[in-house]
This record gives structure tokens, sequence and C-alpha cells, in this order.
């Protein structure tokens, strides 16, 4: 844990209600003193093992794939990021470029953007790749490289603005200071990244991205994996639910309480103000819903709806 920091005095906040939220994570840039720190990386490779296979939690179609290892073995990287191609899904998410400097691949987060370069970094025909968070590192060479850096891997420090209680606006800012494990790959002089298929990188980072998995767009294959239907041809829906009103997990699931509409045939689905979805609700094409009295929650009733609008 790290202490979040008072964005007016720069110093750790504190609050008295919830002391607890006094506190962050520090990112999962702090895997790497992590596992020094913990005597895990010595265990391993004293065991002989010289390959490690990272994933974020919440990345559902992350599996071990003995293909990926066995490029990464032959090349003889240091470090390896699987990258997918962007799509309108992905235009925050972060991406890869070369460093001016040395050439070296980064890893440039949206938190690390400034404002007026906002329109070029979300331009996903620009930045074409962005990382999937799925790593795979020599551990001897990551154990040199912690070796020669004091015990830590000099990762670049994101600023992150939060309030200090996530539920309460109105809680005063703090900046939360982070690193980001994929940013590693600017810090090996052998490293690389490789386009791997849409189906190793399955999200939850939000609850539009929650909708998608749990609808008809996705399936769970024999092998346990979560992958687009055949029918997205690798392209999922373009979900965006009012973050005002459904970014909570319990709000999302006061509002989908009946079960996800169908989105196999939906290209964006956009959702203004609270609305319950009734089952039996299927959406194809360009489907827009907007509660026109933004607090009152409305209930969008069965039906398929096709490249409409339907204020209720």
């Amino acid at each position: 844990m790290v202490p979040k920091i008072d964005v007016k005095t720069f110093e750790p906040v504190s609050w008295p209600a919830q002391p607890d939220l006094e506190w962050c994570p520090p990112g999962h840039g702090d895997i790497y003193p992590s596992l020094l720190g913990s005597g895990l990386l010595d265990n391993l490779l004293a065991r002989g093992i010289r390959f490690m296979f990272v994933s974020n939690s919440d990345n559902l179609g992350a599996t071990v794939d003995l293909k990926l290892l066995r490029y990464f073995a032959d090349k003889g990287l240091s470090f390896l990021m699987e990258v997918a191609e962007r799509t309108a899904m992905d235009r925050k998410g972060g991406h890869l470029a070369r460093g001016r400097s040395n050439g070296r691949l980064l890893l440039r987060e949206s938190a690390q953007c400034p404002m007026q370069d906002e329109a070029a970094f979300q331009d996903i025909d620009r930045h074409r790749f962005f990382n999937t968070n799925n790593l795979w590192v020599r551990l001897d060479h990551l154990k040199a490289e912690l070796d020669r850096n004091g015990g830590a891997i000099p990762l670049p420090l994101i600023t992150n603005t939060k309030t200090v209680d996530p539920r309460n606006p109105a809680s005063p800012k703090v900046l939360q200071l982070e690193s980001a494990m994929g940013a590693a790959i600017e810090c090996f002089t052998q490293s690389g990244a490789i386009v791997v298929p849409r189906s190793r990188f399955a999200p939850v980072k939000t609850t539009s991205d929650l909708l998608v998995l749990r609808s008809d767009a996705c399936r769970v294959t024999d092998d346990h994996r979560l992958v687009l239907v055949e029918e997205r041809r690798g392209q999922p829906p373009l979900v965006d639910l009012d973050q005002q009103h459904y970014k909570l997990l319990a709000d999302f699931e006061r509002y989908f309480a009946d079960g996800a509409p169908s989105l196999v045939g939906c290209d964006s689905l956009t959702v203004h103000g609270p609305v319950r979805f009734a089952a039996g609700v299927v959406c194809e094409g360009k489907v827009e819903i907007v509660n026109v009295s933004s607090s009152e929650i409305k209930t969008l009733a069965p039906g398929v709806y096709r490249d409409t609008q339907v204020p209720l």
C-alpha cells in the first residue's frame, strides 16, 4: 500500500471517517520488486524456471499459450508484450510507441497523456496497437536488471487524480501514484511485442465491459476461455453506459437484474440516465437509449431495437 496524496498540500491525505481509504495500491509495476523482496524470484530461479507469464486478473482471455512461449524463448528476448489491434473500445488503453532518444519500445498510458494530445492518443489509426498486459518475462534477465538498479525497475510514475472516497465524488481530491508492469518494456535492451488475436484480451475494467461479457456477444469455450462469438468477427460491440448511474457494480446489477440484452448483432449501445433493462431486449446496429428525466428510473420494454434512438 502507498498513501494517497492530498492535491492541495501534497501530503498524505487524512480521512478519519474511513482511515483505510487513505491508502491505495502501488500499481501492478510493483510486481518486480515484490518478486525480489519476497524471495519468490530467487526460489523460481533456483528451481530452474526461466520464463514467467503474467497478466491482469481482469483479463479473462489470458492463458498460457505454449506457441507464444516457444516464440519468446527462441527469440532470446528479455521481455515480450502481447498487443492487439485497437478498436473503438480500446481508444483509452495504453499504446506502444518508440522513444526518440534510444528507439526502444515504450508504453504510453492515458494518464501520461497531456489533455491537448488526447485526441491523437485516442486515434486508433495513428496508434494501432494497445497493450493487453499479457507479458512474458525472462526471469534471469529480470534478476540482473533488478540487481543493476538496486532492487527496483525504473518505471515511469503515473499520477491518477481520484477522490479519497471513490463512492463520494464530493470527498477531497487525491493523487494516486502508480506504476505499470508493462512499462518495463523500455527497461530491457532485448524487448519486443507480438500481435495476438483479440481472443486473448477480454477485459472487465468497467461495467460497460462487464455487460458485453455477460451478453450473447461472448461465449465460454470447452477449455473455459471467454471469447467473442464467431458472428462478431473479432470485434466487440461498443458499449457506453452512463458512468453517473452505472459505474458501481451494485447499481449495474439493479439495472440489469433481468439479464443482459442481446448484443450479438449490436455495433454500439449508448445509455444515458438510469434505465432498467427488461428481459428480452435485443439491440442491433447502433442503439441509443435516453432517459429524458435523467433522475427517475425508466424501464426499457422487451423488443428488438435496431439503429434507433429511444427516448424514455
